[in-house]
């Protein structure tokens, strides 16, 4: 989800189109020889033929003037910065492409859906409302959309199925309700000179009996920690792990950001668990949120949850750098690059390039990373068949409240900049992946060798396990919320993890409760269940072939698990 951080564009202004009337093919062809050069997957002559398209299909909307918005990202600004400019000379659609903090869009888009004033003709928000989208009915669902009345504005070059995070934005009805415009991973990020450096292997395998690698589960990565942290490296003391802790909102995200599931929260599924996901809503056979508390079959307090706060609190404690505790995620983020942490275990992949810039303590003479990124360890109550972290999507969403002429132009906007024309060099300045094709580009493997493993990721099978909040969420805005002012009470200490989580689950369902009361959502809406204990929905989940809410496991520290990074590589590659 994120983030106010990533500002450092690279300021790309094209001055196209100045000192022309008309918008065309000339403009076309001046963008592609100064913009897109070869960075694309199609040919020249597929580019000029979807460039066509595009003039031909904004005709009708000549001189209008939309506004749309999205976050504070670097693909964003890209897009505000250089293709808004570049579409409107192109297409004599004069776009204002707004770039404002991720609460402000969330809280924008709540205004314009309760009050029908139409705010803004186009929105990129996160993927994590698909279920919000579909309860409330107040977007476009995209599927019908570009079968009629958006037939005539959809690119026939759009090729939806070449977007790798299509099953995030497809509703329980099997519609589309938002297209991925960027998207990235929290992923495992950690020191890959340290770990391969002679006397550290040897110094953690006469401790610990094992080899020092990837973690694959979290009983390994608090070892890893505990063997970094106060280790002299280069002359200074080094930490083995790093985080934040400040009661503020950016802690939510930490959490609602998949946190639980890496735990094992929830049950099986990709993209999320189905009957219950990983922020602990469980929903019937009709995707009817019934409970997120322990007593109704939810998960948000049970032992899985429990669990993944004690550990985030004693790692949290015992091996970051004091500060940490006091940090927000904006604060926290540069901190790897500053060359005094072994790993991090909840690392997002937007901060690349940040991390890869020539001259940082973590970049070699050479310009390749002293880093790499991995899948990240789960925890000891996660199972094969769960999703295994979160996947930011932010994504354009057509409300219904916007006039159809200016829904249609904005769609055209949204299109032209995921386009097949732009989308590799747009992904080369915000290393935000939507395409399939664009992540197998040329480009991207001559690039792979500065990018600490992020292209390899991306190519790999385990990149389906990494997605946004899924459908059981019923209002997004209202529940997200929540988590940082009661995870912030255990953060503080002012709650223990459970005290904090049975405050957690309670305030969900009070929402949930409201929803149902309300009837605002119809018969997708929440339905609350019976309460009971735990051992009684334990057994009603195993009776099904589920497995949330999962007792708790006597002894949380199972046996450690490494992998060496360069055999994880390669077995992706076969």
């Amino acid at each position: 989800m994120r983030r106010q951080f990533l500002t450092s564009t690279t300021a790309l202004v094209l001055l196209l189109g100045a000192g022309h009337a008309y918008a065309g093919m000339d403009e076309a062809k001046a963008f592609l020889d100064k913009e897109i050069g070869d960075l694309s997957t199609l040919s020249r002559a597929d580019q000029e033929k979807e460039m066509q398209w595009f003039i031909d299909a904004a005709k009708p909307f000549a001189g209008m003037e939309i506004k749309v918005v999205s976050e504070t990202l670097t693909t964003h600004q890209y897009e505000s910065q250089t293709l808004a400019p570049a579409f409107t000379a192109i297409t004599g659609i004069k776009v204002t492409h707004d770039v404002i903090q991720e609460g402000d869009v969330v809280e924008k888009i709540q205004t314009q859906m309760q009050t029908g004033q139409n705010l803004y003709d186009g929105w990129v928000n996160d993927s994590d409302l698909i279920g919000t989208h579909w309860r409330y009915q107040q977007a476009r669902n995209l599927t019908d959309w570009m079968a009629g009345e958006g037939k005539d504005v959809t690119d026939p070059m759009l090729d939806v199925d070449d977007f790798i995070g299509k099953s995030f934005t497809t509703a329980p009805d099997g519609k589309l309700y938002q297209l991925p415009d960027q998207q990235f991973a929290n992923l495992y990020w950690f020191r890959y000179d340290w770990f391969n450096d002679e006397k550290n292997k040897a110094d953690f395998k006469a401790k610990y009996g094992y080899d020092l690698g990837v973690p694959v589960n979290w009983s390994a990565y608090e070892d890893i920690a505990q063997f970094f942290t106060g280790r002299e490296i280069d002359g200074k003391k080094v930490y083995g792990h790093m985080d934040y802790g400040k009661k503020d909102p950016s802690l939510g995200w930490r959490f609602t950001d998949a946190w639980l599931s890496m735990a094992g929260n929830g049950d099986k599924g990709i993209p999320n668990g189905k009957p219950v996901d990983e922020w602990g809503i469980k929903v019937d056979e009709n995707s009817r949120p019934v409970g997120s508390c322990v007593a109704r079959g939810g998960d948000t307090n049970g032992p899985a949850s429990v669990y993944a706060i004690q550990k985030y609190l004693d790692w949290l404690k015992a091996y970051a750098p004091p500060e940490a505790q006091g940090m927000t995620f904006s604060e926290s983020g540069p901190v790897p690059s500053q060359g005094n942490i072994a790993q991090q275990i909840f690392w997002y992949t937007a901060f690349t390039a940040d991390m890869a810039k020539p001259g940082l303590p973590v970049v070699n003479d050479d310009g390749t990373p002293k880093w790499r990124v991995a899948p990240s360890p789960h925890g000891v109550y996660w199972k094969d068949g769960m999703k295994l972290g979160y996947q930011d999507a932010g994504s354009w969403t057509l409300l219904k409240s916007t006039p159809t002429d200016r829904a249609k132009a904005a769609w055209l906007y949204a299109q032209f900049v995921v386009s097949k024309t732009v989308d590799v060099k747009k992904s080369q300045v915000g290393l935000t992946f939507v395409r399939d094709s664009t992540i197998h580009d040329k480009s991207f493997t001559e690039r792979a060798p500065k990018l600490g493993g992020l292209i390899e990721f991306y190519r790999s099978p385990a990149r389906v396990q990494w997605t946004p909040t899924g459908t059981n969420v019923p209002d997004y805005p209202k529940l997200a919320q929540l988590w940082w002012q009661n995870i912030g009470d255990a953060s503080s200490g002012a709650k223990s993890p459970q005290e904090a989580m049975d405050s957690l689950c309670a305030d969900q369902e009070k929402v949930l409760s409201r929803l149902e009361k309300s009837g605002v959502q119809g018969d997708i809406g929440p339905k609350m269940a019976e309460e009971h204990d735990l051992d009684y929905w334990n057994k009603d989940a195993v009776s099904k072939g589920n497995l949330a809410p999962q007792l708790k496991i006597e002894n949380e520290k199972e046996k450690p698990v490494t992998i060496n990074y360069d055999e994880l590589v390669k077995s992706w590659q076969k």
